[in-house]
């Protein structure tokens, strides 16, 4: 079975997964931080993935998240879901995003254990057995694929691209070309996606090897600065990915990188310095500290100064 032509274009959006205080779904905030991500132009949104800590959720929150982002969504944006664990919750999970109408899934890698690249490709074809729906596989952690490898996933009709979240630029080349260089029309369509935390930091570089959609996990607070960054990658403009990387992503980045998890930590923190009502996160997260607070609400006001700075309002 063949599947139609996938478009993802713009930038990507991960909504995050709202708790009340007490860590419970909070699916009112979930609906108006969806809105927020589509009233700022987000291509698509990709529900309770990473970002959106999907390995703290249940099949049912995660059905409930799908179907609060489809009311609100109405067809504007595609809706993705995430998908993964061991090798029967994938597959169960992507016959529920199926059975849910998502646009698609993500598959995030497998839980636990890992196993060589022809197990990879097993375990994809495992997983989406018995569904039609189009799937992108998440390259990191215990599902890295080789080249060779990530060549044979053309021959699963409904894998329809690659995000990478591993990070070997080499190791990502040798993939695209491979897939590339198959010829066929699929392979001509195949999509990739640079989905490394704070992508903004890597994407001159995916970009220069074919790769340039990337998720922003700064849309879920800072979306004029997103857009302003993924405006510059697409016009080739160099001075003004420069000054923003300087004046806000490098910075940001360092912040990130100080505790584990704080790829979704502090972004959760951020977007409640910004007035959304996300609350905090699931263990084993942890919420950022009181300096960590003071010196990333900085980080916010010297990355709307450096927009401001650009001078030409947007």
């Amino acid at each position: 079975m063949s599947q139609p032509k996938i478009e993802l274009d713009g930038l990507l959006a991960f909504p995050l997964t709202p708790f009340t205080d007490d860590l419970e779904l909070n699916l009112d905030a979930f609906a108006h931080h969806v809105e927020a991500h589509v009233d700022a132009g987000a291509g698509a949104l990709f529900v309770a993935c990473g970002t959106g800590e999907f390995s703290s959720l249940s099949p049912d929150e995660i059905a409930a998240l799908l179907r609060t982002a489809k009311d609100v969504v109405d067809g504007r944006v595609p809706i993705w879901l995430g998908a993964g664990g061991g090798a029967a919750t994938a597959r169960a999970g992507i016959a529920a995003a199926e059975a849910g109408g998502a646009d698609g899934v993500l598959l995030l890698p497998p839980y636990l254990v890992t196993g060589p690249p022809a197990g990879l490709v097993d375990h994809v074809r495992f997983a989406v057995r018995g569904s039609g729906i189009p799937v992108i596989v998440y390259h990191r952690s215990t599902g890295v694929f080789t080249a060779n490898a990530a060549r044979e996933l053309l021959e699963i009709p409904s894998v329809v691209g690659l995000k990478d979240g591993f990070g070997d630029v080499d190791l990502m080349t040798r993939i695209v070309t491979a897939i590339r260089a198959d010829g066929s029309d699929r392979a001509k369509e195949f999509l990739f996606f640079n989905g490394l935390p704070t992508a903004e930091m890597s994407a001159k570089a995916y970009a220069s090897i074919g790769v340039a959609r990337y998720s922003s996990a700064v849309h879920c607070f800072a979306p004029e600065i997103a857009h302003r960054f993924h405006r510059a990658l697409s016009e080739g403009d160099s001075a003004v990915m420069d000054a923003l990387l300087d004046g806000f992503y490098l910075p940001l980045v360092q912040l990130r990188d100080e505790t584990p998890g704080f790829a979704v930590s502090l972004v959760k923190a951020a977007a409640r310095l910004r007035g959304h009502k996300v609350g905090g996160v699931r263990p084993p997260l942890t919420e950022p500290s009181a300096d960590q607070l003071n010196r990333l609400e900085a980080l916010l006001d010297r990355g709307a100064s450096v927009l401001a700075g650009l001078g030409d309002g947007k």
